[in-house]
């Protein structure tokens, strides 16, 4: 009697990744370091000057970490609610922060105490930036306005009440010390003059904005929110460039690499998107295990770091050229012992040995243990399971068309009801 024979399940090639300059580029980052902090990390923001240290914003503390630590390296805690929006100057000497208590503090980065407090907003501040002349700083709040203070002299130049809900986020500009940018929770984005007394340029991005930020040359604006991340021309009076929809949830932080070539955004669907800022197409995408609220990319990209909403910090350092030898070097391959190469060599079989055969024994799957028995509609069924559909089509693929080979299909496919058949046709239709 001839023994059953299993069901030969086709192998298909698969298609493999394409491998670009930006992929090999973006996964030449080394496992993450992951850091526990006190609350939701809202802010990380890079020191313009080596070794860009970094300061993490996190519950009502100010962590500032170096480059390879995973030990804050300095802490403020002169805060009596939730710290926001830590900033570095650009000479990297002070570093400005708002707070749930409205209050705007200036420290020192060798000290711990305050320099300076700015009173003057009545709801909490997010937004807190250096202008470009070092003599001024700009802070958004939840009171809808935004202002300009003078740092010598810790009095308030001037006050912007165009905004209609929380002002959330912002930006300076770095070629002009007079301009600034706001988003909103009202969807606008607003550009600002100080020399005058209303912003000069007003976007709608249709979504409360979350970030904002500008490019190198800034020509472009682009701003964050809802689902989409939006390009504007300010060269052309705001109008918009592009929409990227790439994101399944909320936009919550972004940024850019050294060269401005490449746009980094984060989400409240964990992941951060790389973008090429000329095609403005995804190029590489970062998977982490909770929600993103901020990211941050030293001034050299050798290292990225990503604030979650679960309070975890994830640190990621570009490979060294020797790292990068040691991990492209081929591993040895492992010889078997010596033992197994001499086994019987010196055995001399004689005459009337004779060789016993020992059967082997097959296992079947379910599926082939139905089929032997010819439960041809019991066999159907099993491999329309989610788990074997879903997962492995080929193999359901496969026992139809064995069971067309016998014939038997039509009496597999004989007596069933609604739900099953909808599943039947759900899988061929795809």
């Amino acid at each position: 009697m001839a023994s059953f024979k299993p069901t030969r399940i086709p192998s298909y090639p698969k298609l493999g990744e394409k491998v670009t300059q930006d992929t090999l580029y973006w996964k030449n980052y080394k496992t993450p370091i992951q850091i526990k902090e006190f609350g939701a990390v809202s802010k990380i923001d890079f020191s313009p000057l080596s070794p860009y240290n970094y300061a993490v914003t996190a519950s009502t503390r100010i962590h500032i970490y170096g480059p390879y630590s995973q030990e804050p390296v300095k802490t403020f805690t002169r805060f009596k609610d939730t710290a926001y929006s830590a900033k570095h100057r650009s000479d990297g000497k002070l570093m400005v922060a708002g707070c749930e208590d409205s209050v705007v503090r200036l420290f020192d980065i060798s000290g711990r105490v305050a320099l300076r407090l700015f009173r003057g907003h009545t709801k909490a501040v997010h937004l807190t930036d250096f202008t470009s002349d070092r003599f001024r700083i700009l802070s958004g709040s939840d009171d809808y306005t935004c202002r300009l203070w003078d740092l010598p002299n810790s009095v308030e130049l001037t006050s912007y009440s165009e905004h209609t809900d929380y002002v959330r986020c912002g930006t300076t500009s770095k070629l002009n010390p007079d301009l600034f940018v706001t988003g909103s929770y009202d969807h606008m984005v607003k550009v600002f003059d100080a020399r005058t007394d209303k912003s000069v340029m007003t976007m709608d991005h249709s979504q409360p904005v979350e970030d904002v930020l500008l490019f190198p040359s800034e020509g472009l604006l682009v701003s964050a929110g809802g689902r989409y991340v939006k390009v504007w021309d300010l060269l052309k009076g705001g109008q918009p460039l592009v929409s990227l929809k790439n994101h399944h949830k909320t936009v919550t932080c972004l940024c850019l690499s050294s060269s401005g070539q490449r746009l980094l955004s984060g989400s409240l669907d964990r992941h951060v998107k790389v973008y090429n800022t000329t095609t403005y197409k995804v190029v590489h995408n970062f998977d982490y295990a909770a929600s993103i609220l901020s990211v941050g990319l030293a001034p050299d990209d050798a290292a990225l770091v990503v604030g979650m909403a679960n309070g975890v910090l994830s640190v990621k350092h570009r490979k060294s050229p020797e790292e990068k030898l040691q991990a492209g070097g081929e591993k040895r391959p492992r010889r078997p012992a010596y033992r197994v190469f001499v086994k019987g060599r010196n055995y001399a079989p004689k005459q009337e040995d004779f060789l016993v055969s020992k059967p082997v024994r097959m296992h079947l799957q379910g599926y082939d243990k139905q089929l032997k028995s010819f439960q041809v509609s019991k066999a159907l069924d099993t491999v329309l399971e989610a788990r074997i559909r879903l997962k492995t089509p080929e193999v359901t693929v496969a026992v139809m068309q064995e069971l067309r080979r016998r014939g038997t299909l039509k009496n597999a496919l004989a007596g069933r009801d609604e739900r099953s058949l909808s599943v039947l046709l759900s899988f061929l239709i795809g």
